[in-house]
């Protein structure tokens, strides 16, 4: 059998299941053998026949050793890349949703979480439907669901994207992870525009160099055509280098410098940040409680993906508007109210998921300004992860905050002492930043929390960064209940 003659089988009424776990295959099902974060599906063939496989696909250039092995009770059908031969399987053993989406997409190392909610925000202000695939949630029209990978596999993709058919939209914005791009889980998808945000040091456990890494997030240009948008960030160098790979039309954008979109930062404080969009000619003022540069930069990149989907610029501020929240996203925390206690005054507590040391400089940055107390700053870093940003983000913090509170995130299967051991190697010694500021080691995250917010007092302001939206703590292979947000309102009303 050819592939084309199975893509014919899989998109008939009666058709066998897909896999890409061999633990699931069961009598007469596909199983595509494909690499992915830890295991090679390849690996597992043997497993996937003894489990009933009827056809197994298979990288072109791993079919040797397959057919070495063959039985009369399988077929093995290969491709020259078994991650898009899955994302097309899939695709069409769900009556191929892709093609019946406006589908935009974002990428980089920070950011994405917000552009995509901006974006949906003003899809949904004109009164239409939009799916959501992002760290956060699965948004499918229909229902809600709490996301298990920022962005899923191609079978997940596929299954939500026809369950958002279902429910009438005529749109998605999916966030694209490095992860998932070097993976292909987005292939067989046909975007209309995609946008980038920006490169920082991150997930260099998985993609070893920073060249690997970018080449990761430009695979989501690089597959565009010459018909879609390109949304770059004319503020990062990183933006020029996809640019000279992608067949899209380019669209830019910039805060306070010339590019295709623009943004002139009016106003900002604690509770709101206004802005000058501009594009073509046209302006129109935003209003968000988002707050930061950054932020604005976020904003704008969602206007492009909004611009491109072929919505005014009028429609596009009064939608970026009207989002009033993102869940972790510098997240405010009502604290205990005005009190003799307090001098008439509350500090302000803020929950983001800051957890490389570009977030957290970008965060604290924003808040610093607008501080008129102390700036506290409660964080770790996760186990398993990048090590290299741990002293990076111990400098971030000591360059910005007054008070520092280092604890754990999610140490996984490393020490929550060694992980800590290596982040404040960072701090310098016997310098300014040594002496001006506070440093606190608390490895127990809840008693860390409980620390900071006993500690604030009048025009102070608390950040807790690192997990965000987060409601777990990995402690070994185990995920525990745990959410900062919980936790810190659970702590306040006890402080009242």
């Amino acid at each position: 059998m050819t592939f084309n003659e199975l893509l014919a089988l899989v998109s008939s009424g009666d058709c066998p299941r897909i896999c890409v776990d061999s633990r699931l295959v069961r009598d007469g099902d596909i199983f595509v053998a494909v690499k992915g974060t830890v295991y090679d599906g390849h690996d597992f063939i043997d497993q996937a026949v003894v489990n009933g496989a009827k056809y197994i696909v298979c990288q072109q250039d791993r079919r040797q050793g397959t057919e070495d092995r063959r039985q009369n009770n399988y077929e093995i059908i290969s491709f020259e890349d078994s991650t898009e031969a899955a994302a097309l399987l899939a695709q069409a053993k769900a009556g191929n949703p892709a093609l019946q989406l406006t589908n935009l997409a974002v990428t980089g190392t920070n950011g994405k979480t917000t552009v995509a909610y901006l974006v949906r925000s003003v899809i949904q202000h004109t009164g239409q439907r939009c799916g959501l695939i992002g760290t956060v949630e699965y948004d499918t029209g229909l229902s809600i669901l709490e996301s298990s990978l920022t962005t899923p596999d191609c079978l997940e993709i596929a299954r939500i994207q026809q369950e958002m058919v279902g429910a009438g939209c005529k749109y998605m914005v999916v966030e694209a992870s490095s992860h998932a791009l070097s993976q292909n889980r987005l292939a067989a998808i046909e975007f209309k525009a995609a946008a980038f945000t920006n490169l920082a040091g991150d997930h260099l456990d998985y993609h070893k160099t920073k060249e690997d890494y970018l080449a990761a997030k430009a695979k989501l240009f690089l597959s565009l055509s010459s018909d879609a948008i390109a949304v770059l960030n004319k503020q990062s160098e990183e933006a020029r280098h996809i640019a000279k790979r992608t067949k899209a039309k380019i669209l830019w954008y910039a805060i306070d410098e010339p590019a295709d979109i623009t943004a002139h930062i009016e106003s900002m404080h604690i509770d709101e940040t206004v802005f000058t969009l501009e594009y073509a000619g046209q302006s129109c003022i935003v209003r968000t409680p988002l707050l930061g540069r950054y932020n604005v930069s976020n904003h704008l990149a969602a206007a492009g993906l909004c611009l491109a989907a072929g919505f005014d610029l009028e429609t596009i501020a009064t939608g970026l508007s009207a989002l009033q929240t993102i869940l972790g996203r510098l997240e405010k925390i009502s604290l205990h109210p005005p009190s003799k206690e307090n001098g008439g005054a509350s500090p302000t507590l803020l929950i983001d998921y800051a957890h490389t040391d570009d977030a957290l400089s970008n965060v604290l940055a924003t808040l610093k300004p607008l501080c008129k107390g102390r700036l506290i700053v409660v964080f770790g870093c996760g186990g398993d992860r990048d090590r290299t940003k741990r002293p990076r983000m111990a400098k971030v913090a000591e360059e910005l905050a007054d008070i520092i509170i280092v604890t754990s995130d999610n140490p996984r299967t490393e020490k929550p002492q060694n992980i800590i051991n290596e982040i404040i190697a960072g701090f310098e010694r016997n310098t300014q930043y040594a002496i001006r500021n506070t440093k606190i080691i608390e490895p127990d995250r809840r008693k860390a929390i409980e620390l900071a917010i006993k500690t604030t007092v009048k025009d102070d302001i608390v950040l807790i960064a690192g997990k965000g939206h987060e409601n777990y703590q990995i402690i070994g292979t185990q995920k525990f209940d745990f959410s900062d947000k919980a936790i810190a309102e659970q702590l306040l009303r006890k402080r009242e």
